[in-house]
């Protein structure tokens, strides 16, 4: 782990890097209009980040839509479109999604040239936003789903995600992922079996078992904080294409 970051490459594409945002490298939450400033972690994001100039986010609010080849983002200002996945070519640009418990999944191909990040939510997976979002990248850059990798970051862990109103939120589509004794959906489970539905093969479907609420002292956890009481927050997620 470096400068609070948790770095991960997918096996044969050395160009596509990640990184993970941890509580040690700070909140990168940035809302002036609501009060809140754009903390010091969002001016340094670029610099930690071999390879990338810059970053892009989008404005989430738990739907599908995906923002294509999306603008260098001025980090002392929060996004204004809205969007919960983001698509690009463009080497040096890193693609950001922010958490705290949500689910952020990151996609290369295995070219190297392509890159996807989505914010998933437990509202995104039943949406079946992953394997939309799969489906939508590949037709709009005209790529094999059978050649992409994905990798699902630290999130909400299934012993964590407790749904007390499973027959509302859910419904019986979703029996084979919910733990009717512990009220808890397996979301992780969940989402591998989506995008292997979308056409990525099991063996390229990877992920960080890391549960943001049970490692709340690592991670920002909304649902921790709702509990207890503790400090707000996002931490980033990120993939690029590097600069030669």
């Amino acid at each position: 782990m470096l400068h609070g970051l948790i770095p991960f490459c997918f096996p044969g594409v050395p160009h596509v890097r990640c990184a993970f945002g941890t509580r040690s490298f700070g909140s990168i939450a940035c809302d002036p209009a609501g009060g809140v400033p754009a903390p010091p972690s969002r001016q340094r994001l670029a610099s930690c980040l071999p390879g990338a100039a810059g970053f892009a986010e989008a404005r989430q609010v738990h739907g599908v839509d995906i923002l294509y080849e999306p603008d260098m983002q001025d980090p002392g200002t929060p996004p204004l479109r809205e969007a919960d996945g983001m698509a690009g070519t463009r080497a040096g640009l890193a693609l950001m999604i922010k958490t705290a418990d949500c689910q952020p999944i990151l996609l290369a191909h295995e070219g190297g040239r392509h890159i996807l990040a989505l914010h998933c939510g437990w509202r995104g997976s039943r949406q079946d936003f992953p394997c939309l979002a799969v489906q939508e990248f590949c037709a709009h850059y005209r790529l094999d789903p059978a050649e992409l990798w994905a990798v699902r970051g630290p999130s909400l862990g299934p012993a964590a995600a407790e749904f007390v109103h499973f027959d509302r939120e859910w419904g019986r589509d979703y029996l084979p992922w919910y733990r009717e004794r512990e009220r808890s959906m397996d979301l992780w489970s969940l989402t591998r079996s989506q995008l292997v539905r979308a056409g990525l093969k099991a063996g390229r479907v990877l992920g960080l078992d890391l549960c943001t609420f049970e490692g709340h002292e690592t991670f920002f956890s909304y649902r921790h904080h709702r509990k207890c009481g503790s400090e707000d927050g996002r931490q980033p997620n990120l993939i690029w294409i590097a600069q030669k």
